[in-house]
């Protein structure tokens, strides 16, 4: 024990004395390294910027890593769709993706046209690498000097990658990916590729995206034949394509084009003397004042015809001409009744906003307004916003309610005052209720009614009544959350006591599908726009009716039927009966959040499901407005035009009256308060008729050869359906040819 208490001192201080000696070198070592006076701040500078440079790389790895996720291993392959649309009957509306047939190599573009373009919108585009920290300063300062945006930071590249992979939407986290992604285009495509994609994928105004179509579109030329004049006006509209547009605003254009050339002066690459005869000639467009194009819905259904690609359904060529289900007519009216409604009355309420979505009963969209000016913004308000729906929310409220076969529309419920926890919501105008229907309850929007039925649907499916209130609200929540989602709400929604009164965050294009399945019957109405889509060799490649999702009868038709006539009080007696269409039955639910960030109305007949939105961007209140103010009366506007010379019907369920037809010629504008509906032809449809028209005068002068001589006979038209035909009878009554 002796020896082992010696070994174990003796290694003890054998390992101190060596640890010592090993701190005494590693401290004489130091000293030699030991920096005093002024040089000691520099070395302290360092360090720290050492330490927040490496804070700063683990920072920017952590941004870079959503901004990464959206680019893949075949990222350029996605984006060389070329796409035609068409409209439901056939006519052209619009193109999107890049031109394979006619795109025009970089080396036959003009030298001015370049200049112009990197004059105006990336001087040092050949020196950076992605992100131009010079030309950024370089912005902020002359707009300081200018009090307002006169130039922008971002490079060209920050510009594709915007086009190629983010929206449009303003916020911190899209700039963040955009810088991220232009140095990854910077290290992955050489300069001249990524100058080619941004010159034949940006937005030129007009509906035209790249240089080659707005060439087209705006000077009816090639865009190797442009002179200098015409290039400096399309090199100004990369800034603000709607408001520089010169089929829109001439003098603006002319005045944007004469800056352009001011900057080629100002870069270097020209003269005065060289734009002098481009200042005193300016270039003049092909009248387009007349033309407009679709782009919200074209951008909504490009997205689709993207996914049915990605997902293998479109064989492999990448040249398609799709004919979708819009409604030119009724976009056009969407379109002018947004931009009425705001223009005369955005100041009065404090709205800036506005979005619409109409579609049919079984999912094929009519008509996409994504919000006021697709120039100033393309990001689409009605299909990627989220907004909370307020009281529109409710019907999933009183359906799941309905589904539990507890209640019916003339079930007696209680509109006073409950409090769950510490939250006691109050009605609109701190109006208090006593018992009522629950017809009445909805037709009042009752907030108190909402709040108590998720409770008693709870307690309808929980097996074990002992349950507080409050668990029974929950799994009441968790049921409405099933009915919304299994509707067409596709948006993730929080479960918060407050969710019965629409505290979450749905889109515009959802909540239309959602209202779409009450008025088919409880069918799924999945929105979409392509009906068919042809390749590059005109071949039928993809039929909606033969290849689409299929629609299941996602809820019962008799409580559909029951929740639809208890929505058609909602705007005979209710909170909206601003969207009243005389003779047309009508069924719908209004929606105003809190400190009326939102508004919104959600309508539907038989023949058309419609969802207005009015709002702000940055969810600033508006100043009172209401679902039933601005939005019914903005729904009655487009709905009241639509079902002008179609067949009426009523929404499943709801009485029983015979369809009517609200022809052109017997429906006056007084009737619906809507301007007359044009009853035209499309181009398509008129070559058919008068296909069918040589085709009978062809049976006509073959009857002779192919009935007996001699025998009387008589022809007989007869049209049904998407068949025309003639039969030719004898004197008797007997077919002798069809």
């Amino acid at each position: 024990m002796l020896a082992l208490d010696s070994f174990v001192d003796s290694s003890l201080f054998s390992g101190s004395q060596a640890a010592r000696a090993r701190y005494d070198d590693f401290a004489a070592f130091m000293d030699r390294l030991h920096v005093g006076g002024w040089r000691r701040g520099g070395v302290e500078l360092a360090c720290e910027g050492l330490t927040l440079g490496l804070a700063g790389s683990i920072l920017a790895l952590a941004l870079a890593i959503p901004a990464f996720r959206e680019t893949s291993d075949d990222w350029l392959k996605k984006q060389d769709l070329a796409v035609t649309f068409l409209d439901r009957t056939g006519q052209e509306v619009g193109r999107r993706g890049i031109r394979h047939d006619d795109s025009v190599p970089l080396d036959q573009f003009p030298d001015h046209l370049i200049q112009a373009v990197l004059a105006t919108e990336d001087r040092r585009f050949y020196e950076h690498y992605g992100i131009d920290p010079i030309g950024t300063l370089r912005a902020l300062t002359v707009n300081a000097r200018s009090s307002g945006v006169v130039q922008g930071g971002s490079t060209v590249s920050q510009q594709l990658a915007k086009n190629l992979f983010l929206t449009n939407e303003r916020t911190l986290e899209r700039k963040v990916k955009e810088a991220f992604l232009a140095v990854w285009l910077e290290f992955h495509l050489p300069k001249r590729e990524i100058l080619k994609l941004y010159l034949d994928r940006a937005y030129m105004g007009g509906g035209t995206f790249g240089i080659q179509a707005a060439a087209e579109f705006y000077f009816d030329k090639n865009v190797r034949d442009l002179t200098l004049a015409e290039s400096a006006m399309l090199a100004g509209l990369f800034k603000a394509p709607t408001k520089f547009a010169p089929h829109i605003n001439l003098p603006a254009a002319r005045a944007r084009a004469s800056d352009v050339l001011q900057n080629m002066v100002a870069s270097g690459l020209l003269t005065e003397g060289q734009i002098y005869a481009a200042r005193r000639n300016p270039a003049t467009p092909v009248d387009r004042r007349r033309e407009s194009s679709p782009d919200w819905y074209l951008d909504w259904a490009y997205d689709e015809i993207s996914k049915l690609a990605e997902a293998g359904k479109l064989g492999s060529d990448r040249v398609l001409t799709v004919r979708t289900a819009l409604d030119t007519n009724i976009q056009k009216r969407a379109d002018a009744a947004i931009e009425d409604a705001l223009r005369q009355y955005g100041n009065q309420y404090r709205a800036k906003q506005g979005a619409a979505v109409v579609l049919e009963p079984n999912g094929a969209v009519r008509a996409i307004v994504g919000g006021r000016d697709y120039g100033a913004s393309q990001f689409n308000r009605a299909t990627d916003a989220l907004r909370q729906p307020g009281s529109s929310f409710k019907p999933f409220v009183y359906l799941a309610a309905l589904m539990t076969d507890k209640f019916n529309a003339n079930s007696s419920v209680d509109g006073s005052g409950i409090c769950l926890g510490n939250w006691c919501p109050q009605n609109y105008g701190g109006a208090s209720a006593g018992r009522m229907p629950m017809v009445v309850a909805l037709q009042k929007s009752l907030n108190t009614v909402a709040v108590r039925l998720s409770v008693q649907i709870g307690q309808a499916y929980w097996k074990d009544k002992g349950a507080n209130q409050w668990n029974f609200a929950k799994l009441g929540r968790q049921k409405i959350i099933e009915t919304a989602h299994l509707m067409g709400v596709t948006t993730p929604l929080p479960d918060t006591v407050s969710l019965p009164l629409g505290a979450g965050d749905v889109k515009v294009i959802d909540m239309a599908a959602s209202y779409a399945v009450l008025a088919n019957g409880g069918r799924k109405a999945k929105p979409y726009a392509a009906i068919e889509i042809r390749n590059s060799r005109d071949q039928v490649i993809y039929r909606r009716d033969q290849d689409g999702s299929p629609s299941p009868q996602i809820l019962p038709a008799h409580k559909v039927a029951e929740m639809n006539n208890m929505m058609k009080e909602v705007i005979s007696a209710g909170t909206a009966r601003a969207a009243q269409l005389p003779g047309v039955t009508v069924a719908g639910k209004t929606g105003t959040t809190n400190a009326y960030r939102d508004a919104w109305f959600g309508g539907y007949t038989g023949n058309y499901v419609g969802t207005i939105w009015f709002g702000n961007d940055d969810s600033t209140s508006m100043n009172n407005m209401t679902g039933g103010s601005l939005p019914a009366r903005t729904w009655h506007d487009i709905m009241a035009y639509a079902h002008q010379g179609i067949e009426l019907k009523n929404p499943y369920g709801v009485g029983a009256v015979a369809p009517t037809i609200a022809s052109a010629g017997s429906t006056t504008r007084g009737d619906l308060g809507a301007p007359q509906r044009p009853a035209t032809l499309s181009r398509k449809s008129a070559e058919t008729l008068g296909s069918i028209e040589t085709m009978f005068s062809t049976a006509e002068q073959s009857v002779g050869r192919q009935v007996n001589s001699g025998t009387s006979y008589s022809i007989i038209p007869d049209v049904t359906g998407t068949t025309a035909k003639k039969r030719v009878r004898s004197a008797d009554g007997r077919t002798l040819f069809e």
